[in-house]
């Protein structure tokens, strides 16, 4: 039986990525987005998927990047409509990314963000295949540094929060935390703004653990269209650098350090192709 892996980190490889060629400029920008995620989405979930109009020297028109979280489904992607007429127009060539993965890349473990963590589980589980609770969610700010120095028409303060959520797979009997710390500094000018500021940071770093949780996760798809849930090994797990910071939130160490950003969608892109 065919079996593929997805993990909760920003996808690198180049052989998750399709480029879709001589798109004709028949239908607006967007029309062509929307239309090929609805096709390419059938494939499996996608990372990115982006459309850009031809370069100068090039005839009128569109060209698309397709990057899928698995490799399986960006050839399977590939195979099944290159040649085809997808938008009511002539056919289009897609083809894989042929480049190499650089070397600097290969390995990469970038965590995806909170609403991509989102979007990858409703779609490979659905909306009731996992659940959240908040064990723990503590202001850490000590006394001494929530208050500082007046600053024109305010006073600079420092909130921190930290948290501690649990993410269930009721289905598949998986359970896991995540923990996050995160800081602010801020001019306070009153108390509505100190509520606002207060509730955002509670937000993200609710998101920010839960996104931790996640990035411990296996989703294992099977060939007949069923997905199972497994757990990395605890040396495959993400770990936040080391800081000399480590808080203790309800007997769980919390590590004062963000996790890496996941990396701008905006990237430079290599369209070389097989």
């Amino acid at each position: 039986m065919e079996v593929d892996i997805l993990e909760f980190k920003v996808p690198v490889d180049n052989n998750k990525t399709v480029f879709v060629w001589d798109i004709p400029p028949v239908l607006t920008q967007d029309k062509v987005n929307e239309q090929l995620f609805h096709i390419f989405s059938s494939f499996g979930p996608l990372y990115l998927l982006k459309v850009c109009p031809n370069a100068p020297l090039h005839p009128p028109g569109f060209y698309g990047i397709i990057k899928f979280y698995s490799a399986a489904h960006a050839a399977n992607a590939q195979k099944r409509t290159d040649g085809c007429s997808l938008l009511h127009t002539a056919a289009l060539k897609v083809k894989l990314c042929s480049k190499q993965t650089p070397h600097f890349l290969s390995g990469r473990n970038t965590p995806l963000s909170h609403a991509r963590c989102l979007e990858l589980a409703n779609h490979c589980l659905g909306f009731n295949g996992w659940t959240s609770d908040i064990i723990t969610l503590k202001e850490l700010t000590n006394e001494e540094e929530g208050e500082d120095e007046e600053d024109g028409g305010g006073v600079r303060r420092r909130m921190r929060f930290g948290c501690l959520m649990k993410l269930s797979f009721p289905q598949h009997g998986v359970t896991t935390k995540g923990a996050a710390v995160l800081e602010e500094t801020f001019t306070c000018t009153g108390p509505e703004v100190l509520l606002q500021r207060r509730c955002k940071l509670q937000r993200s770093v609710r998101e920010k653990a839960l996104a931790q949780a996640f990035s411990s996760v296996l989703l294992i798809l099977l060939g007949d269209g069923k997905v199972m849930v497994e757990l990395k090994r605890p040396s495959d797990r993400f770990e936040a650098d080391e800081t000399e910071d480590v808080l203790q939130v309800n007997e769980f160490s919390l590590s004062d350090s963000p996790a890496d950003e996941e990396e701008d969608e905006d990237e430079d892109w290599d369209l070389t192709v097989s």
